[in-house]
């Protein structure tokens, strides 16, 4: 699932992710070297399923941090057997948490989120 479908399902993790994003961006305008008019285009920016998903699309690891916070580990395991690379996902303490042998760790990375997603909807 792309990140606006998962934002779409799951209601409840959407309002977490999307206050956690606006937060990050509202952190980072602290920095002195940022131009007020850039600040204050950001405070008024809607941070709706739309605009927060093309940064869950871009970087899903970020979104590890949200998790960790609800107890919701994230493990992405290497396998390398000398022939070929694979990567798969775990969530610590998830009943169902399924294995998906992925070629890539940004696949796999997509496939915990998406598990994850779905945890902490429920959670909430």
């Amino acid at each position: 699932m792309r990140g606006k479908e998962l934002l779409e399902t799951y209601p409840k993790a959407a309002e977490v992710i999307n206050e956690f994003y606006r937060t990050k961006m509202m952190d980072s305008m602290d920095a002195s070297d940022v131009p007020d008019d850039f600040k204050d285009m950001l405070k008024q920016q809607e941070f709706d399923n739309e605009y927060v998903a093309k940064f869950i699309d871009a970087n899903p690891r970020i979104l590890f941090d949200v998790f960790d916070k609800h107890r919701i580990l994230i493990h992405i395991s290497i396998m390398d057997d000398g022939k070929e690379v694979t990567f798969s996902h775990h969530i610590s303490k998830a009943v169902n948490s399924v294995y998906a042998p992925c070629i890539t760790r940004m696949e796999a990375e997509r496939n915990a989120i998406e598990e994850a997603f779905e945890i902490l909807n429920s959670k909430l």
